[in-house]
């Protein structure tokens, strides 16, 4: 069984529709990366599968006993995230907040995974220092460990190096690979054409027209191609 299925998805607002008759599946260990022009829907269908929005039509069905709770999500930034006054450590735990049902305090288990989140994303070494006074890639850390306390199996990213100078974009690149090669799951929104060919196996082209597909086949279809040709996302 796929680790997510979306059948027949029809997504957008109020009387608009921004994507119709969507379908496809993720398996465990895919790496999914979902590109597409600014304004086509990524960042709404990243939500729709959060289980944040409903379809206009159409289901997200979530295998292997997956459930909403249990999946990372790494959302753009904003100016006012990034000026958070709390600890990393305090940020990292509470991506297990979705695991703690009624109990007010964290537990041993909370705090464990939140250890082993830091110390996976090479972060242990800032766990006391407030999060504003960190570079925008050390930020990009603390959130993909936060993100890695809830994941037991999938990580959803929207736009994960959006304003990261080349040396951390690349960093980051680098860590979802060795998540995704430890069996991590990972589905990425990026309008980086470039880095969605060299990283990930899949891609899912959303628009006026979608493609889904293997990254080779994607290469050789028409979409793919135009898309390519002009570098990807127009700014």
């Amino acid at each position: 069984m796929a680790l997510l299925t979306v059948e027949n998805l029809a997504l957008g607002y109020e009387n608009t529709t921004l994507i119709q008759e969507l379908s496809f599946t993720v398996q465990a260990g895919d790496y999914l990366c979902i590109v597409g022009e600014n304004g086509s829907g990524k960042s709404t269908l990243i939500r729709t599968l959060l289980g944040l929005r409903a379809p206009q039509h159409g289901a997200v069905t979530l295998g292997e006993g997956l459930k909403q709770t249990e999946i990372g999500y790494l959302p753009q930034q904003t100016e006012v995230q990034r000026d958070f006054p709390a600890s990393v450590r305090e940020i990292v735990l509470s991506g297990c907040l979705g695991r703690m049902g009624r109990r007010p305090f964290y537990g041993k288990e909370e705090k464990r995974r939140a250890e082993e989140a830091m110390e996976r994303l090479g972060v242990t070494a800032l766990a006391g220092r407030c999060y504003r006074e960190l570079s925008g890639g050390q930020q990009q850390r603390v959130l993909l460990s936060r993100a890695l306390c809830a994941a037991e199996k999938l990580l959803l990213l929207d736009e994960p190096v959006a304003g990261l100078d080349p040396r951390a974009t690349d960093e980051m690149y680098g860590l979802l690979r060795r998540l995704n090669d430890e069996g991590v799951t990972i589905i990425m929104v990026t309008h980086d054409v470039q880095a969605a060919m060299r990283y990930a196996d899949h891609i899912l082209h959303i628009g006026s027209n979608w493609f889904y597909g293997m990254k080779g086949a994607y290469r050789q279809s028409s979409l793919g191609r135009k898309y390519l040709e002009r570098g990807g996302e127009r700014k």
